[in-house]
């Protein structure tokens, strides 16, 4: 196939002025191709820009996944057109595993909510008018509610059994058109007590934060009672948590890589250069994390139908789990190019600061949820 011959000769930069010699400036990086252009010129560029970003996932993904530290010693040669850079390829990994988790905690059975009903609640059935429907709330509410044999539950047991009560009155006020019953308990303590007032932050700061705490005392009273409310909660929170991980997670990487930075003082590397190998560890480890939900589901799909593929998806994913750990510390060996003993120290200590600097992003990430 030949290649067209293009004479860039008396074209001129639009934007700088500049004499072109080729489709870019080189003076201020321009393209001579305007944008102003047909629609099927604007789908062909498209699909081209794609089909070259696939090009440098299918560079990037396999040596991430099994050869340790290739990628940073790649880019650290200045050999880095031909793979996706790091901070895009850990974006992007991070965002589709968190993705996967969600789905697998939805689909897998790992949170499970109790949404059973408690006795009498078809009564409400039976009251026509709204307010036979709060009257008769109301009535259970300074009565009790009793289990099926007759004892009065009390304590957690009656909160719960109110809680169910409540979204079962909600439900026949929905159908008679009215307005919801409010959790008294949770508006009480929203506007009458624990208002946040620092000095030194703004009023407007002051309100967030009252909402916040008010949201997630609210959140917690609601997973305690339990059934469809405790239901909802529980998948807010959840929702929450995963919506604010990935955030919290970019928070460890420069705090990772000036952990790195200070282990290696004496190498003196850059501190860019750790922040690299910050980004391309936590890439591997996302694209583990999401090939292991990736298996997880694969397993709950395929094991009612072929229940002789369990045992080796289940083989392959405790691989994976075992080769995070190695390839870290080889990852590490290869980069910093120093001996076994030293590196295993290094990777311990620094593996062991990380578990706490995880748990606590984690905790903070769940606090975020809960105030949703």
């Amino acid at each position: 196939m030949k290649k067209e011959l293009v004479s860039f000769e008396g074209v001129h930069c639009t934007n700088c002025g500049t004499p072109m010699q080729g489709e870019f400036c080189h003076e201020c990086g321009q393209s001579i191709h305007g944008v102003l252009r047909p629609m099927h010129h604007m789908v062909e560029d498209t699909l081209e820009m794609i089909l070259h970003v696939d090009g440098r996932v299918v560079h990037t993904l396999p040596p991430l996944l099994y050869r340790p530290g290739f990628l940073t010693m790649e880019y650290f040669s200045g050999r880095r057109q031909r793979y996706v850079p790091p901070f895009r390829l850990m974006f992007v990994l991070c965002l589709l595993a968190f993705f996967l988790c969600h789905l697998a905690m939805d689909n897998l059975g790992f949170v499970k909510f109790d949404t059973t009903a408690s006795a009498g609640t078809a009564e409400f059935a039976k009251d026509s008018t709204p307010d036979a429907v709060r009257a008769h709330y109301e009535q259970l509410r300074q009565a009790g509610v009793k289990a099926p044999d007759g004892t009065a539950l009390q304590g957690k047991a009656l909160k719960k059994a109110l809680s169910v009560e409540r979204e079962h009155a909600n439900h026949r006020l929905a159908q008679l058109g009215a307005t919801p019953l409010e959790n008294q308990d949770a508006k009480g303590w929203i506007l009458e007590s624990h208002q946040v007032h620092l000095d030194w932050l703004p009023d407007g700061m002051n309100a967030s934060l009252t909402r916040s705490l008010a949201h997630a005392t609210a959140n917690v009273k609601s997973i305690s009672a339990g059934g469809e409310e405790g239901a909802e909660a529980t998948e807010r929170v959840l929702s929450g948590t995963f919506a604010v991980l990935p955030q919290t997670m970019f928070l460890l990487l420069p705090m990772f890589a000036l952990l790195l930075k200070l282990m290696y003082v004496f190498k003196r590397r850059l501190y860019m250069e750790h922040l690299i190998v910050a980004l391309h560890s936590h890439a591997f480890m996302f694209l583990a994390l999401l090939l292991g939900m990736l298996l997880l589901l694969l397993r709950s799909w395929l094991v009612p139908h072929a229940a002789w593929v369990g045992l080796p998806l289940s083989f392959i994913g405790w691989a994976l789990f075992a080769w995070v750990p190695v390839y870290l510390l080889i990852m590490q060996k290869r980069v910093y190019r120093q001996g076994w003993f030293m590196t295993t120290v290094k990777y311990l200590f620094a593996g062991w600061c990380y578990v706490w600097l995880l748990a606590y992003a984690l905790g903070f990430a769940a606090l975020l949820g809960f105030a949703r």
